[in-house]
């Protein structure tokens, strides 16, 4: 498809969304209305593809460097649970150690993973807390993926989440994180408020890859 053809936003079903980024492999195009940056889907990985990516990771759960890295995530938000919540790892991969970490403190956790834990069962209960860490750039459906983390969490229930956000276009051009081809859905500050508004949540920005919603 031209790059310049319209293409509805893939999180907010929006249709203003002009090219935004082009380089040597993919067109990005930025939402008008919700800031999502995008790559069309006639340009993402297949699955066979994309798993062939992630099986190349080597995310240890006992690795200290690869913990520490996501107790920016787990920390603050345990310390806004209460005792014995019970959670949900939504997009664990192979190599679960957020679960591990929630565990740890008490937490009761399940974990979910299209490719790796495809559990369905954990889908159908309410949780007080949702970690998507790592994981929403690969959304290919944003708008399907959001409605259902938020439609399984609890009154005052909590969604972590870290991905690397959007500054600029100037610094879109440089970065790094769009170059993983694996990568196609890509947030602002924005963008994340925009989904508090839509979904009724309370939202801190805790660093620049670290955001919790508070459902009401």
């Amino acid at each position: 498809m031209d790059q310049a053809s319209p293409i509805t936003c893939p999180l907010c079903r929006g249709s203003q969304t002009p090219p935004f980024h082009r380089d040597k492999r993919r067109n990005y195009r930025r939402c008008l209305d919700c800031q999502l940056v995008f790559v069309a889907a006639e340009q993402h990985l297949s699955v066979d593809e994309e798993k062939a990516i992630y099986d190349l990771h080597e995310n240890d759960p006992a690795d200290p460097g690869y913990r520490q890295f996501l107790s920016r995530l787990a920390i603050p938000l345990s310390h806004r649970l209460p005792p014995n919540a019970t959670g949900l790892d939504y997009g664990c991969g192979p190599g679960p150690a957020l679960a591990a970490l929630f565990k740890e403190r008490g937490f009761a956790m399940q974990m979910f993973d299209p490719l790796y834990a495809d559990d369905q069962k954990v889908l159908k209960q309410r949780y007080d807390f949702i970690t998507a860490t790592e994981v929403v750039e690969h959304f290919r459906n944003p708008h399907d993926e959001f409605e259902r983390l938020f439609s399984l969490l609890h009154p005052q229930g909590y969604l972590g989440v870290m991905t690397k956000l959007v500054i600029d276009a100037e610094a879109f051009a440089r970065w790094h994180y769009k170059n993983d081809p694996t990568h196609i859905s890509f947030f602002s500050i924005p963008t994340f408020r925009w989904l508090a508004e839509k979904y009724g949540c309370k939202i801190k920005f805790l660093q620049r890859d670290v955001v919790i919603f508070q459902t009401s």
